[in-house]
């Protein structure tokens, strides 16, 4: 391995061949004392010389045992394949060995070779072994491109150099995989791993291996240039006119930080580990000198890590496509179309017509419009990518402040076509950042929680991609009302930049929302726009959060919540602009917790607030001949079964006004008609057989005792449901009326009748003991003991004395929805209704309470609430 060495002295000497012979024992003991000294070497020497030194200390293991199986005295070569070939090991990594034998390997071999083996797993080495012929590698490498590309990396460790030196002008040979070949598969086996990802490189957990933009991206350059080039190190491909010195010195500083990233990663994990966890993630920024204040050091190295791999990518691909070139298209004519006198379009791809067309900066802004307003373009010339990279890295400052460059965006901004593969290229390509400096300092900026799947730039992304859909015809099933609405408006183009300028001061500090609308006014006014539409913009950045906020912690079905809400928004052009961009915000945020319940949760805030509009702000509903309304509804469903009147009119009148205001005729005849014939000595249980707002609806009638509501969400929790909306209500005749919306795990509706049954079952079981168990917080799950989430309680102003609105913020451990409702329970307090949201790694619930006299909450009674519910949570 290397001349000159780094591995301790005495490392060496104890591993020498000719010293004393070593017991596995020993080994692991000599293993653990190198480890530590990597961990001690690791924040003084370069990266490159630790993953060196670790190869050639597994060298030396190998040597040393093989001679004490007396494996030397056999024609068998020991071969180190894959990444121990290249000499790069990581602290825990696996070492991949061939085992090159003769054609006839004799029984006493055979089993030498086992014990050699088992030694080997008995030192605690992650040994990938095989044991082949000449033959038998080349057959193998010829069915699998994998084992091919390891072979390709072979160095001989030890053993007979003869059969090595046989194989290795075999495997350059066009019978075993043509360049061609090699490259189409090399090619998709990236697309593929790509696509594991959905595309998306800036996971907030990525594998540092896999990743787009990640370790093995640039394997993938090296691989193609060894097999294409016999080229034995990528910097050949500055000899061939591949790669410029500088891209070159660009490939080896990002693999230098990721290597490093990796390194730090296996010594936290203490195991081999590619994917960068949040369990980690604190320990790994210390280690790489980004400080130890958690979260922000976090945020910081992330940040780094994202701007690596978008580097990657784009060197990547730039690569990968001159060697198409080269490879694939060599023998073939390139189809050329003038598009003007500084593009043309070859095979598809827009190429600039000759080397110095960036160097007027505005035409980088006008080449995007051209790919927007010619749909045969498919992509960008590997050529024009490395000249765009140059010249984005030659620009003093945004192309925004070019007025040219002002006019192509915003005519971007209105083309049909503007937001899809023209924005795509555009943010793959930082040309985003390179024309709005504030998006700039958004790139790779993470969140450290479980809730924001995404680097804020790659969010609002997403969130546009998917504005861009609603206005794409072919997509109108996957949201009607959202593709209704963006294709009949007039200026789509003003949702879109609300998009991008929606999270844009995140990492500021401050209301990122407050500061996010004086930049998009400030954006309205340099790009000529009028006063109406500037403002609308700012309007949208800085409420982009109350739709969720009202949809998902408040109680759409209070007339009260409509109005208010209503009176914010305004009118139905701000209604309608402020819906499309909250379902394409929760949407791009984190696809896993985007579920039906929310999607109709909206829909319904969305119409209910345009009747308000329709109806006048100025005219309140009649809430009296809302309830009459809802009784009469109901009569008239239940009347067509066969009843007693005078049974149902006995039991409307055990039913307090506010339970005919918070139901729908619909669920109110389904309530009555089951408590109707339902014997009232044990609990009534329903569940749902259609989804209301997308959730099943768990109703329970039974007699009031203590802690029935933590009794209910403890076994709705156990049954691995989440709770996401409940109301509480009492009847004259002292029995309750709850309600709780669930979703299974899955993200859906109770959807099996049989699962359905055993749930009504066991809450019926539940709820007939009465009983008065005490509940408590479980231990936090490891996950999420990295996440520092403070007991947070507002009170929210109703304009009521009668309830009390509250919202618990918290870190969500297991049973804290139950342990709230305890808490609460000890208090006195009765919970009217809980609207449960769970963000990620925290719960930021609302309920609305009452004191033992029905009335809000007095100071008093709040502040003695806030100390019990902190005691226990600090």
């Amino acid at each position: 391995m290397n001349s000159q060495s780094v591995i301790p002295e005495k490392i060496i000497e104890v591993l020498a061949i000719n010293s004393d012979a070593l017991t596995s024992a020993e080994i692991c003991s000599l293993s653990n004392e190198f480890n530590e000294w990597l961990k001690e070497q690791f924040s003084q020497v370069d990266v490159t010389e630790l993953l060196s030194a670790r190869a050639e200390f597994v060298d030396q293991i190998l040597t040393k045992l093989w001679c004490q199986h007396r494996l030397d005295e056999d024609q068998i070569s020991l071969i180190a394949v894959g990444g121990y070939g290249r000499g790069e090991l990581h602290p825990f990594s696996d070492v991949d060995i061939l085992l090159l034998t003769q054609e006839e390997v004799e029984t006493s071999v055979e089993e030498k070779i086992g014990a050699f083996i088992t030694q080997l797993w008995d030192v605690k080495l992650d040994i990938g072994h095989s044991v082949r012929s000449t033959k038998e590698c080349l057959k193998q490498a010829v069915d699998d491109v994998t084992v091919a590309t390891n072979l390709m990396e072979m160095r001989l460790v030890c053993g007979n150099e003869i059969l090595t030196n046989h194989l290795q002008p075999l495997l350059k040979e066009d019978v075993f995989w043509t360049s061609q070949k090699f490259f189409i598969a090399k090619r998709e086996e990236q697309e593929n791993r790509h696509q594991q990802y959905h595309g998306a490189a800036y996971t907030l957990e990525p594998n540092l291996k896999a990743n787009p933009g990640g370790l093995r991206d640039i394997q993938t350059i090296g691989w193609v240039a060894k097999r294409h080039f016999n080229a034995d190190c990528i910097e050949e491909l500055v000899e061939h006119n591949y790669l410029t010195r500088n891209e070159f010195f660009e490939l080896l500083e990002c693999q230098d930080y990721l290597w490093r990233m990796r390194f730090a990663l296996h010594i936290v994990a203490g195991r081999s580990e590619n994917r960068l966890l949040f369990d980690y993630q604190g320990d790994v920024a210390k280690l790489l000198g980004f400080g130890d204040e958690g979260k922000a050091a976090v945020e910081r190295m992330m940040k780094r890590f994202f701007r690596i791999i978008g580097r990657i990518a784009e060197l990547n691909k730039m690569l990968l496509q001159h060697f198409e070139c080269a490879i694939l298209k060599s023998h073939h004519q390139e189809q050329i179309i003038p598009i003007n006198k500084d593009f043309e379009l070859v095979d598809g791809l827009i190429k600039v017509a000759n080397q110095r067309v960036f160097m007027r900066s505005v035409k980088i802004m006008e080449m995007f419009l051209l790919i927007a307003q010619h749909p045969e373009i498919k992509g960008l010339h590997s050529d024009t990518l490395r000249l765009m990279r140059n010249a984005r890295r030659r620009l003093v400052s945004g192309l925004i402040d070019y007025a040219q460059c002002r006019k192509y965006f915003m005519d971007l901004m209105k083309h049909p076509r503007g937001l899809g593969l023209s924005f795509t290229l555009m943010h793959q390509n930082s040309i985003l950042g390179a024309y709005l400096p504030e998006w700039r300092n958004i790139v790779g900026q993470m969140q450290f929680d479980l809730f924001h799947a995404y680097s804020v730039d790659e969010h609002s992304y997403r969130l546009i991609k998917n504005l861009y859909r609603f206005s794409q015809s072919e997509h109108n099933h996957e949201f009607p009302l959202c593709s209704k609405i963006v294709q009949r408006v007039r200026k789509p183009e003003l949702l879109y930049i609300a998009g991008i300028f929606h999270d844009i001061a995140k990492g500021r500090g401050g209301s990122h929302a407050d500061l996010g609308a004086i930049d998009a006014l400030a954006f309205g006014k340099t790009h000529n726009m009028s006063d109406h539409d500037s403002r609308m913009i700012s309007w949208l950045v800085k409420h982009h959060l109350l739709m969720s906020v009202t949809a998902q912690r408040r109680d759409i079905s209070d007339p009260t919540v409509i109005k208010t809400f209503a009176e914010i928004v305004r009118d139905e052009a701000h209604l309608d602009y402020l819906y499309c961009l909250t379902v394409a915000d929760m949407r791009a945020t984190n696809e896993s917790l985007w579920n039906s319940w929310k999607s109709n949760l909206l829909e319904e805030l969305y119409f209910s607030t345009k009747r308000a509009f329709r109806r006048g702000l100025e005219k309140p509903v009649d809430l009296r001949a809302k309830i009459r309304e809802n009784q009469g509804q109901a009569l008239e469903i239940i009347s067509q079964s066969e009843f007693d009147i005078d049974a149902l009119k006995a039991l409307r009148k055990e039913f307090k006004a506010d339970y005919f205001l918070r139901y729908s005729p619909e669920q109110i005849a389904w309530h009555c008609k089951n408590i109707l014939k339902h014997d009232r000595s044990k609990p009534l249980v329903l569940i749902s057989p259609k989804p209301y707002r997308g959730g099943s609806e768990v109703f329970i009638f039974t007699k009031e005792f203590n802690n029935i509501f933590a009794s209910t969400v403890s076994l709705l929790a156990s049954k691995k449901l989440s709770i996401h909306d409940a109301k509480i209500i009492t009847s004259k005749s002292g029995y309750t009326l709850n309600t709780f919306v669930v979703l299974d795990q899955r993200n859906k509706p109770i959807e099996d009748s049989y699962r359905a049954l055993e749930i009504a079952q066991s809450l019926t079981t539940t709820l007939s003991k009465e009983q008065t168990k005490e509940y408590s917080l479980k231990p936090v799950a490891k996950r999420l003991q990295q996440f520092n989430v403070k007991l947070k309680l507002s009170f929210i102003d109703n304009n009521s004395n009668k309830t009390t609105l509250i919202e618990i913020i918290a870190l969500d451990q297991p049973g804290i929805l139950a342990w709230f409702a305890q808490v609460f329970n000890d208090l006195n307090i009765h919970i009217h209704s809980a609207k449960i949201t769970t963000f990620g790694e925290k719960v930021e619930d609302v309920f609305t309470v009452s004191n033992a006299n029905n009335e809000a909450l007095s100071e008093s009674e709040q502040q003695h609430l806030v100390s019990m519910l902190t005691e226990d949570i600090s």
